[in-house]
């Protein structure tokens, strides 16, 4: 019987045909491999695996393209592999997917590669020995899905692009009615960017000298100093009989910026008050702003100490947020301890009641505040500190949409206060720790009434029953619990009493995290294209190179060129320009990665067309920039003397 004569058919062991250029873009073996695997499937040959390959090719189908024209996401893998052995139970996300069969011809752990070369379509594989088992764009197989990362059964696509907002966030956001023309979903939130760019601006402003010329150049070990405040004229008696003022400034070592505390005509009594810094300089919570140095000076004319706290820029003071700025109450304090403290003239409970009820803060944000309150009095308390500063004027709403509170001002007290006639400095800390809690509850009952005549002593009794009309009992109780003075308190007692709050907090707390990751996500990507595109600005159009005119319009280069203008200089139909940020982004990614997708390049006189791929352009780029690096690299020659 005669048989028809079996021939072997030359084919590259990487699997790419000879003829095609994407074979010089992929690891080739050494020639003993290539005999080696020659001799091997010689050796090998018999009618059932024949058979057996037959039978495979026929039932995959896998080897029959979709659409005449592939697109980069179908030419990135294709897992639709057919087991040899339909019995076979399916393997788990932790087990190999390779089929038992020994004879199976067919890898299903490789993506399936075509190209077109001379009118014949070649189909083929990555060999699953070669090492270089990477798809078209260059990555690696990651780890199965068990650890987080994709199975063998997947493949990267070898650049890295903002997928979008999530659905957990988007869904919490809110999604946009028309996804189209949603430009937050790759680019920040134009509200965040306007906040950090103000920001940016309050940290880098400085003050013109022309209108505080009585501002020093430096004072200790910081200059630049900008008022953050007006500077005050005459003693306020809310304070401690001292007057204040605050500034911006920059430290000299550093470069950082500070937030200067300044008490006027001070002199340190004593340096034990000293001890009481050394504490609050430990003391860190998100809750607080940081106490950093206190140090005395002559500086500004007089014996002045200051007070050296971390800068938040444009901070806001409960006060001006929630208050009117015309209620001044003839400058009466209603949150201090002191009973000798002036009283205004009386105001009648008509006066209280006409004050902003339609305007009332919601529950929620109360609550919020008061966990937050509370989480900073804790780490006071529990370190033997009082914080005797828990003022409507000394609460700062900071952060993006000015929605978490610090307690500023802190020390200040227990320095100015401080008597050197006792042994003890500590002994007065308890009842200290005490006023903190009543100031606490009269901050709160202010805040339901939207007014500071609210903690007024004549005024207390009106102030709780509006207060009950419109909150829950809880927070009734709270406010009568804090302003309890015949027992002793403690802030951890008001843990039950807030109860299931803090898991509301904790959940929006953990939900504006993640929208700041997401919009974090957005941007990491800019840096990485931005230097692709500064490496393309120095290549095209240079105007010479090594003493060469022509060199940014030849070889290489002129490839480089025609892409620039595919990528920036579009134009629709009708001759108006083309502004697509999208095409932008997933050409840069692509050329990043150095994929297999060709793309068609026209020369403006429209009298050259060249196809290519990612991969040439992403090789014409880095030689090209290599030769630039190597000629800025070079030690530049000396002039010689005339």
């Amino acid at each position: 019987m005669d048989l028809d004569p079996v021939y072997l058919p030359y084919a590259q062991v990487n699997g790419v045909p000879q003829e095609s250029k994407l074979a010089t873009y992929m690891k080739r073996p050494p020639d003993s491999t290539m005999a080696q695997s020659l001799s091997k499937n010689v050796s090998s040959m018999s009618l059932e695996p024949l058979l057996s390959m037959k039978k495979v090719l026929a039932s995959s189908s896998e080897f029959v393209p979709r659409n005449s024209v592939t697109t980069f996401a179908n030419r990135l893998v294709d897992t639709n592999t057919v087991s040899p052995q339909p019995n076979t139970p399916s393997p788990t996300l932790g087990q190999s997917i390779l089929s038992p069969t020994p004879h199976s011809l067919v890898d299903k752990n490789l993506p399936t590669y075509q190209e077109n070369f001379g009118g014949t379509t070649y189909f083929y594989q990555a060999p699953s020995g070669s090492g270089d088992v990477s798809g078209p764009s260059g990555a690696a197989p990651s780890e199965d899905l068990t650890a987080g990362g994709p199975s063998v059964q997947s493949s990267s696509p070898g650049y890295t692009l903002h997928p979008g907002t999530p659905p957990h966030v988007r869904h919490k956001m809110g999604a946009p009615p028309n996804p189209t023309v949603d430009n937050s979903s790759f680019y920040m939130s134009e509200n965040i960017r306007a906040e950090i760019q103000h920001k940016n601006a309050l940290t880098l402003v400085s003050a013109n000298p022309e209108l505080f010329p009585e501002l020093p150049l430096e004072v200790d070990n910081y200059h630049d100093l900008v008022p953050l405040e007006q500077i005050p004229t005459g003693i306020k008696p809310n304070m401690i009989g001292y007057l204040t003022s605050t500034y911006k400034a920059t430290n000299i070592k550093s470069g950082s910026r500070y937030c200067l505390r300044r008490v006027h005509n001070f002199r340190l009594p004593s340096s034990k008050c000293l001890v009481f810094v050394d504490m609050w300089k430990k003391l860190a919570h998100s809750n607080i702003v940081q106490l950093r140095e206190v140090f005395t000076t002559k500086a500004f004319g007089d014996h002045s100490i200051v007070f050296v706290y971390d800068y938040h820029p444009n901070s806001e003071t409960l006060l001006s947020k929630h208050f009117s700025q015309s209620e001044q109450m003839n400058n009466y304090d209603g949150f201090s301890s002191n009973p000798l403290a002036p009283r205004p003239y009386s105001h009648s409970k008509n006066t209280l009641l006409r004050q902003q009820h339609s305007s009332l803060l919601s529950e929620s944000t109360i609550w919020s505040y008061i966990i937050q309150l509370t989480g900073a009095l804790r780490v006071i308390h529990s370190s033997g500190l009082a914080c005797r500063c828990l003022d409507p004027s000394k609460v700062l709403l900071t952060g993006l949409s000015r929605s978490r509170l610090r307690l500023s001002g802190v020390c200040v007290s227990d320095v100015l206060t401080f008597d050197t006639s006792q042994s003890n400095p500590h002994s007065m800390i308890a009842a200290y720790q005490q006023d903190d809690l009543t100031a606490l509850g009269k901050l709160i009952l202010a805040m339901t009434c939207r007014s500071l005549m609210a903690v007024q002593r004549e005024n207390l009794q009106t102030s709780i029953e509006l207060m009950s009309r419109s909150y829950s009992m809880d927070l009734r109780n709270l406010v009568l619990y804090l302003l309890t003075v015949h027992q002793k308190r403690t802030v951890v007692d008001l843990m039950p009493m807030i109860g299931a709050r803090y898991y509301t907090q904790l959940d929006a707390v953990q939900l504006h995290g993640d929208s700041l990751e997401n919009e974090l996500a957005k941007e990491m990507e800019n840096g990485r294209l931005f230097r692709l595109l500064v490496k393309l600005g120095t290549i095209n159009e240079r105007p010479e190179l090594n003493l060469d005119p022509t060199w940014s319009e030849t070889g290489d280069r002129y490839m480089l060129k025609l892409f620039r203008d595919y990528l920036l200089h579009q134009v629709q139909e009708d001759g108006r320009p083309w502004l697509d940020m999208s095409h932008i982004v997933h050409c840069l990614n692509k050329l990043d990665a150095g994929t297999q997708e060709k793309i068609c390049l026209m020369s403006r006189d429209e009298q050259s067309v060249l196809v290519v791929s990612y991969a040439e352009l992403k090789q014409c780029l880095d030689q090209s920039f290599l030769e630039l690096s190597s000629a800025a690299a070079l030690t530049p020659k000396s002039t010689l003397p005339l």
